[in-house]
């Protein structure tokens, strides 16, 4: 029988921590566990805002955010009936401060040691480095678990999360590429960065209102879309690069709306959201019969309407095959570090264009199961 595993995620919209428990040996995942989310107070959430970009109290802000996903991990066993003992692994991604591959660095903080002693379980973190010193983009990490949840799906399908950045994993027909996963294969898998997802509009809507997020689209149904903002905000060079290609939250310059009314400013970001992720399917070595969003961007009618509008096919919820969009990606780390105690790879040429198929991931021992 396949082991519990335990994943989380503290994502790049700094809402909170996602934390999910599958069974998974990290090539199949049989079954489905118990999720929990645990928002940041607004106190924290500025605090963590605070050092990204490696600024401020890093350190402080990195043991006080292990803790909180402690916290998370005791809570969604306690909500599970289960016990530390019963759980193999946790995939800890812990939160992104800085990403730049091209220049050879990207950084997660979070403590594995700690988290490792205060859960009592084992922990894999740092799960991008490895991609990113072999010359990788150290993103998206997601794919492959797509992938294997996507195998008994129509295809070529696009899975979009539109978490902070966007991303997106197109997944064609099965290949065998040596990575375990069905749909792995050179010609049967391409993720990357789409570009923006709802960062910029938290970020709009935090400077004009102080909420963490145009809830429902309601500002942007408001507005109008102002065109040469939007033109503005499209004519960046990362759109034309060839994928694989990621993104950190912040690449992307605002100030084409710094103008506009609050309403006009929350459809034009909206308005960027679904114009990037339209123009990524014209990488796509076909065109998918279906988009099916994750992460809170499909919690927004108004962006779900303009991704409609631009998108060919269908746009769904992954509600709609079952999937539970919020648990995605704590999920997808769980996944990962099923793969990579088994020393599989996490990523591809095709999800993040390292060179060859590469484990990742480091691997903390609790206490007590070292001592076995």
């Amino acid at each position: 029988m396949q082991p519990w595993v335990l994943g989380l995620m503290s994502g790049t919209s700094l809402d909170g921590i996602d934390a999910a428990l599958i069974r998974s040996d990290g090539v199949e995942v049989s079954a489905i566990g118990a999720f929990h989310s645990a928002p940041y107070d607004p106190a924290f959430r500025e605090r963590l805002r605070g050092v990204l970009g490696e600024t401020g109290p890093v350190a402080a802000v990195a043991q006080e955010l292990t803790l909180l996903h402690a916290e998370a991990v005791r809570r969604l066993l306690h909500e599970a009936g289960m016990e530390p003992r019963e759980i193999d692994v946790i995939g800890f991604h812990g939160h992104t401060i800085w990403h730049a591959p091209r220049q050879g660095r990207t950084r997660q903080i979070g403590d594995g040691a700690l988290l490792a002693a205060e859960t009592g379980i084992d922990v894999v973190a740092d799960f991008r480095s490895n991609d990113v010193a072999a010359g990788g983009e150290g993103a998206p990490l997601a794919p492959l678990f797509h992938a294997a949840l996507a195998s008994r799906l129509e295809r070529p399908l696009a899975v979009l999360n539109l978490g902070g950045v966007g991303n997106v994993t197109w997944i064609a027909a099965d290949r065998d590429d040596g990575s375990g996963v069905p749909g792995a294969g050179e010609t049967g898998i391409l993720a990357f960065d789409t570009g923006p997802g709802n960062a910029l509009l938290n970020d709009w809507m935090e400077h004009c209102s102080g909420a963490p997020l145009d809830r429902d689209g309601a500002l942007a149904r408001q507005g109008r879309v102002d065109e040469a903002a939007l033109a503005a905000l499209l004519d960046n060079p990362y759109f034309a690069l060839t994928p694989p290609k990621s993104l950190d939250r912040d690449h992307f310059d605002a100030s084409p709306v710094a103008g506009l009314s609050p309403a006009d400013g929350a459809a034009t970001l909206t308005a960027f959201t679904a114009a990037a992720v339209a123009r990524a399917g014209d990488h796509f070595p076909a065109p998918p019969k279906r988009w099916l969003v994750t992460g809170g961007g499909r919690l927004n009618p108004v962006l779900m309407a303009a991704m409609a509008q631009r998108l060919p096919v269908a746009v769904e919820a992954v509600e709609s095959v079952g999937w539970n969009g919020d648990a995605l990606e704590a999920q997808a780390f769980a996944f990962l570090a099923a793969r990579s105690r088994r020393g599989l790879p996490l990523s591809l040429p095709t999800t993040t264009g390292v060179s060859a198929p590469i484990n990742g991931g480091v691997l903390f021992e609790c206490g007590a199961r070292a001592a076995r």
